[in-house]
Formats: C-alpha cells, sequence, structure tokens
C-alpha cells in the first residue's frame, strides 16, 4: 500500500457518495476496486479505515442493517452512508488535493 492509498479511498468513498442518491449507501469494497483494481481484497481493512476516519469528521456514517456502527469494530459488512448534504462532500474533495 502506498502511503497515498488512504487518502485515495477516502476520496473514493466521498466520490462514490456524491454520485448517488442523497439518501443512498456505497459498500467500502466499492472505494477499494476503484483503488486497488484486481488487488482490491487487500485494500478492504484500510477502506474501513478511511470510512472510520471519515465518520470521526462527521462527513460519513458506517451502517450495519440501518444502524450506526464503528467500522473498526463491526463484524460483517457495513454499507457508508453520506451524513452531510452532496454540496459538503464536494467541497472536501475538491479541497483534499486529488
Amino acid at each position: 500500500m502506498s502511503d497515498s492509498t488512504p487518502a485515495r479511498l477516502e476520496h473514493a468513498i466521498l466520490d462514490l457518495l456524491t454520485h448517488r442518491a442523497a439518501d443512498a449507501t456505497i459498500c467500502p469494497s466499492e472505494a477499494a476496486r476503484q483503488v486497488g483494481d484486481d488487488d482490491w481484497r487487500d485494500l478492504m481493512q484500510p477502506a474501513r479505515e478511511a470510512v472510520a476516519r471519515l465518520a470521526g469528521a462527521g462527513l460519513v456514517a458506517a451502517t450495519q442493517a440501518g444502524a450506526t456502527v464503528d467500522a473498526l469494530t463491526a463484524t460483517g459488512p457495513i454499507r457508508v452512508a453520506a451524513r452531510q448534504p452532496h454540496s459538503v462532500l464536494k467541497s472536501h474533495l475538491d479541497s483534499d488535493g486529488h
């Protein structure tokens, strides 16, 4: 994993969410696939870590069965939901340098 991979995963998560309906969710694997191509499975834990950082910033939430969970301690599949309007997510994307 390169030094830029965590930031690339965060960017991918936000980018995916801004291209979905406001109430839609994504799977962290979608961001891992976007960043890692054929090696996406190796990025699943880093993708969860990126979700946790974005959740800590109040931008997203990790969910299971509609309930908010900690992306780092949840077992099983999680979904990622936007917690801010698309305009806020897009401004974060514009300011992250990717």
